[in-house]
């Protein structure tokens, strides 16, 4: 029919020549198939794995290293037992700018603890040697009050109103408990009360005035060392604060006590009676350790 297009119409026509080169190559695959090609060589495969002596070696110079670098970080007051076990949390980023945050505050103004009381809990005892962890939240914000450890002052500073509380527990709780006419509690840390805040500083007269700024972290990497690393601690937590900060511990290693707080405004909701220091000695027994001698202050 006039303007209809044959199929051929549709395709290009083969040239003779190109007809011919095709042809060739078909003929000689079918007589000699290609070779396949050869991948390029790959890269010498590597060496054996290291022997359980290299990698200990390693992990020893690295932790040599490590150590180095966190002795010119360590700060004052820390003691050694603590230091090695805790080295690591020293040169990370946060606590630079922890040391350099309180650093400049000090500069600025008064801060409480003074700089080589900050670690008072450090030296008490050996880290390994904590029996009782009492959880704190601030230090004391006043004129000559905190020096470490967490609800204590220092003599001849009058005990503050929850260690008041604490003592009146003591007295209906412990036979033979007398009130000791000071607020220090060093008596207990040399026995393995950890008294510790979670946070370590504050500025005078200003109540939190450090949170947020890194002792949170520091002091959650204290509590989780102790409670991966020891058997059968006692851990005091009053108030929603201190059980908050103790949630990660390990129960099925470790014996806590949940209370209110002992602060008067909420003392009389149930942090008296709740007989946490006989029941403290209890567990420690329990668990093979030698109680505490509360009355020791």
């Amino acid at each position: 029919m006039i303007g209809q297009k044959t199929i051929n119409s549709f395709f290009s026509p083969v040239s003779k020549k190109r007809a011919s080169k095709e042809t060739n190559e078909t003929t000689k695959d079918a007589i000699e198939p290609k070779k396949p090609k050869i991948a390029a060589a790959d890269p010498e495969p590597p060496g054996s794995p290291l022997s359980p002596e290299q990698l200990e070696k390693m992990a020893r110079n690295k932790r040599a290293a490590l150590e180095r670098l966190a002795s010119g970080l360590t700060p004052q007051g820390f003691s050694e037992s603590w230091r090695r076990e805790l080295l690591f949390e020293f040169t990370k980023p946060y606590f630079k700018d922890l040391t350099k945050f309180v650093s400049d505050e000090r500069r600025r103004g008064t801060v409480y603890p003074p700089a080589d009381q900050v670690f008072t809990w450090t030296q008490m005892c050996d880290i390994r040697d904590v029996k009782v962890v009492i959880l704190g939240q601030d230090p004391y914000h006043g004129p000559g009050q905190a020096h470490g450890l967490c609800f204590s002052v220092k003599r001849p500073v009058p005990p503050p109103p929850s260690l008041e509380n604490m003592y009146k527990e003591l007295a209906s709780d412990v036979e033979g408990f007398k009130h000791p006419g000071h607020g220090d509690l060093s008596g207990w840390a040399q026995q393995g009360v950890l008294l510790l805040n979670a946070v370590l500083t504050v500025r005078a007269h200003q109540a939190n005035s450090h949170k947020d700024k890194g002792w949170e972290v520091f002091t959650d990497a204290v509590v989780q060392w102790l409670s991966n690393n020891l058997q059968g601690l006692v851990f005091l937590l009053w108030g929603a604060y201190a059980q908050k900060k103790g949630s990660a511990i390990n129960r099925k290693h470790h014996h806590v006590l949940q209370a209110v707080h002992p602060s008067p405004l909420s003392a009389h909701r149930g942090f008296f009676g709740c007989k946490h220091f006989s029941k403290t000695n209890e567990l420690l027994k329990k668990s093979g350790k030698s109680p505490i001698d509360w009355k020791a202050l």
